[in-house]
């Protein structure tokens, strides 16, 4: 097994572990600045929407970061975009008014009605943000590699 394999195995398995926290944080985050309330039924729905998320994102990470980098045609972070659709619907169920957004957030993502989107490995911890780095770093490595071993 190559060590970009290895590398994205492990983010792979790292963002599946913080993805359900990371969804209900964005729920309590949001929820509680609008009512200082945090009722069982909502932790128990944010719960829920976490686990649908690393369900979800991780099988397509999972296939994603398992493929040959000549079979990507996207990329972690536009996968793990995706996660800000889970606490949105929380949110949304319970009619959480949307927050103000710039104009850029408004255009480049039209359904974060909370401004929830992830921007980096970063948002997701430290270690994310580590495996992140050293995932992308192999993952040029071997395009590089690849591409002298054509040109020889």
């Amino acid at each position: 097994m190559t060590a970009l394999i290895e590398l994205g195995q492990e983010l792979a398995q790292e963002l599946e572990i913080v993805l359900p926290r990371w969804v209900e944080a964005r729920v309590r985050g949001i929820y509680q600045a609008w009512t200082s309330d945090w009722s069982e039924e909502i932790a128990h729905e944010a719960e829920e929407a976490g686990k649908k998320c690393a369900a979800d994102l991780g099988l397509q990470l999972r296939e994603l970061l398992e493929s040959d980098i000549e079979q990507q045609d996207t990329n972690p972070m536009s996968i793990l975009r995706g996660a800000a659709n889970y606490p949105t619907q929380v949110l949304k169920n319970y009619d959480v008014p949307p927050v103000e957004r710039d104009d850029f957030a408004e255009n480049t993502f039209p359904d974060d009605l909370y401004g929830l989107t992830p921007a980096a490995f970063s948002d997701f911890g430290q270690n994310a943000h580590e495996l992140g780095i050293a995932w992308g770093a192999a993952k040029a490595h071997t395009h590089f590699s690849r591409r002298r071993e054509t040109q020889n």
